[in-house]
């Protein structure tokens, strides 16, 4: 292999040890470079200097031994399963280590030898066991052992080598120049990958940590605030100052006063020459809608139409109806384009937006189609609780001269967090409920109330309502958390086998799921058995129950946005969650989704409890997924980075010194994997 060559074009079948069958096995974690192998970081390591004695070892926890091998029992060969026994000791008691089909694990451990042993212990006070450990020799001097996310096929050991093989093959190019990294006191790149797959300290993997989340979040800092600043130019939609007392009187409802700020936030940023480019953030229920109705008809009064993408068409035609509802009878002609659409209706639509007569006109991606085409478009609006990513949204602002954008997202992130990880967008936060809303009545309990719960479904049910049961797995698997498909079939042992029930899950194409949602609001099923799709903002104001299994599998926020689609009509509305896992960090969970339906105080709970990793996840927001940073501990850094990005785009907004060019090239590299929707 060639130091010469770029490992982020190397593809990672040509590494060494790696091949074209572990190849396809690393495309499953996306890895398909050796540039992505090497910032496949661990998730946590062993460290095999935190030694219990095996007198105080208790049952059901990991931990290390240090024990010596006292003596090898023979092998028990079965049909299946060979299984391979020895007994070690450290001096305060005896542990019986038991490797199945691993011969070669069982050969290496030498009598009279000792070995760290690392695994979770079984057995009782008198009898102490580990089933198939990892292990290393006790005089090893590096004792932290990587550990990384897997797919069947893989080991540690077989990533924790092929990483090894590609540091050693290549030369890490650093992004930062010697002065750069003086000033903020970084290690060298090439260091810190080193240093954090194969630390010898933990002072050399803080070290390591500290560089790689500095980078990123430089990285995502730099980038967003590029962004922030290409839009920073004169738009086509600039709009004179005009009541909105017609659109005020005709709404059936007062708004609240957090719905009147985010109006005028919006009519303030469009009368601009620079575009709008605004977050509407609000909690399931806040009333987006009706602020981004106002926008719509603030445009349309100054002559401009207005656009706004659903992912899909149900969803399209939800917001058709809604915003049709507010704004037809003020004389705005509303529109609604989608896929299913008639090719003869399909033209006579796009007729009437490139002739200016529709002024607002709803859709899927069928608006960013190159047939479809605007007489004047002035805002954009984007229902980015569906994590729309860049290039949709830059193709739909394409169809204008720079038109304004607003952005609406149902996930509650705290202000100041959202403030960097939205850099590139001001906020409006929608933080009060519409009056005479009921707050869903919240319970949680384990799964003896299966049959209780039923028949408080059936009860609903034969009083005209309906109900969402969600399940954390789509088909049935090792795992024994619930499956909707399985759990479809266990229905029809209860007292609910009469009533029409539906199935909605990922993996059925749009139109399938199209047609179930459909059926649903039109009340043809009565109960839907789900996965998470139905997060996704559907609005079926009759379901007032819902039943969440396996509670502990979701985060808090994923709760909250699950239970968000009951209580949306007058009738009181309740949410299960249900689970059998007593452990302390469940029950802390649950409480607060029993206590609070504040989405801004259960995203900061969420934050505190499970980590941005999981809050975020790896696909939402549009924003490139993080490998190592954690947007909640690693918050002074990321003050550090944005104050850092800021310092260097100030004094070289398109990043063209020479000393920069590498930032450029990272900030590509990392937004080019942005999700797009």
């Amino acid at each position: 292999m060639n130091n010469n060559n770029n490992p982020a074009d190397f593809p990672v079948c040509f590494v060494k040890g790696v091949g074209e069958k572990r190849a396809k096995l690393l495309q499953k974690l996306g890895i398909n470079t050796a540039m992505d192998l090497v910032m496949h970081y661990p998730r946590g390591y062993i460290d095999f200097n935190d030694i219990v004695p095996i007198s105080k070892v208790l049952s059901e926890e990991s931990c290390v031994i240090r024990a010596t091998v006292t003596k090898k029992l023979a092998p028990y060969r079965g049909g299946r399963v060979d299984i391979f026994k020895c007994i070690v000791s450290d001096g305060s008691g005896d542990m019986l280590i038991t490797f199945f089909n691993s011969e070669y694990s069982f050969k290496r451990l030498m009598l009279d030898k000792e070995y760290c042993f690392y695994g979770k212990a079984a057995g009782d006070f008198l009898r102490k066991e580990m089933n198939s450990p990892i292990f290393i020799d006790a005089d090893e001097p590096v004792k932290l052992l990587p550990r990384y996310r897997l797919t069947e096929g893989l080991s540690h050991n077989i990533i924790s080598t092929c990483v090894k093989n590609a540091l050693s093959a290549f030369g890490y190019e650093d992004c930062f120049h010697d002065g750069f990294l003086k000033e903020y006191g970084l290690i060298g790149y090439g260091d810190a990958l080193r240093m954090i797959h194969f630390p010898k300290t933990m002072a050399e993997y803080n070290l390591a940590k500290h560089r790689l989340t500095f980078e990123e979040l430089f990285t995502l800092q730099a980038g967003l605030k590029s962004m922030r600043n290409r839009k920073q130019k004169l738009t086509g939609s600039t709009m004179q100052n005009k009541s909105l007392e017609p659109y005020y009187s005709s709404l059936p409802f007062t708004p609240t006063n957090a719905q009147k700020r985010a109006i005028e936030d919006c009519v303030r940023d469009m009368q601009r020459s620079v575009p709008m480019n605004r977050l509407l953030q609000g909690d399931v229920g806040s009333g987006k809608t009706a602020v981004a109705a106002a926008a719509c008809y603030f445009a349309a009064v100054n002559g401009f139409q207005s656009t706004l993408m659903a992912p899909t068409e149900i969803l399209a035609k939800q917001h058709y109806d809604t915003l049709s509802g507010f704004l037809s009878p003020l004389g705005i002609c509303v529109q609604l384009l989608t896929g299913s659409s008639t090719a003869a209706e399909k033209k006579k639509i796009r007729s009437l937006i490139a002739d200016g007569t529709a002024d607002v006109v709803v859709g899927t991606q069928t608006l960013i189609q190159k047939n479809t085409e605007f007489s004047n478009l002035g805002l954009v609006i984007a229902d980015e609780q569906h994590r729309f990513g860049v290039e949709q949204r830059a193709a739909l602002t394409g169809k204008g001269r720079n038109p304004h954008t607003l952005i609406m997202s149902a996930t509650p992130i705290p202000r100041t967090l959202g403030m960097i990880i939205y850099g590139d967008l001001d906020i409006s936060i929608l933080d009060e409920m519409p009056k005479g809303r009921l707050p869903v009545k919240t319970y949680a309990v384990n799964t003896s109330y299966h049959e209780r719960l039923y028949k408080f479904i059936l009860k609903h049910v034969q009083n005209g309502f309906q109900a969402y049961i969600v399940c954390p797995l789509i088909e049935e698997g090792m795992s024994e958390k619930a499956s909707a498909v399985k759990y479809i079939e266990g229905l029809s042992e209860t007292c609910l086998k009469d009533i029409p029930i539906g199935l909605l899950h990922g993996k059925m194409k749009q139109a399938e799921k199209d047609k179930v949602m459909q059926a649903f609001k039109a009340n043809e099923i009565k109960v839907l058995v789900s996965t998470t799709v139905i997060e996704v903002g559907v609005d079926v104001p009759n379901a007032v129950v819902m039943l969440i299994e396996n509670a502990e599998q979701f985060g808090l926020s994923q709760l909250h946005q699950l239970r968000g689609r009951v209580g949306r009509g007058k009738e009181q509305a309740h949410c299960v969650l249900i689970s059998d896992n007593c452990n302390k960090y469940t029950k802390q969970r649950m409480d607060t989704m029993v206590r609070t339906s504040d989405g801004f105080e259960i995203a900061n709970e969420d934050l505190k409890l499970r980590g941005p990793g999981d809050f975020f996840g790896s696909r939402q927001h549009g924003l490139p997924p993080l490998r190592i940073a954690d947007l909640y501990a690693d918050f002074d850094i990321l003050k550090i980075t944005e104050a850092a990005a800021e310092k260097i785009l100030k004094s070289d907004p398109q990043l063209e010194k020479p000393e920069n060019s590498k930032i450029k090239e990272l900030i590509r590299r990392l937004f080019d994997n942005a999700p797009d929707a």
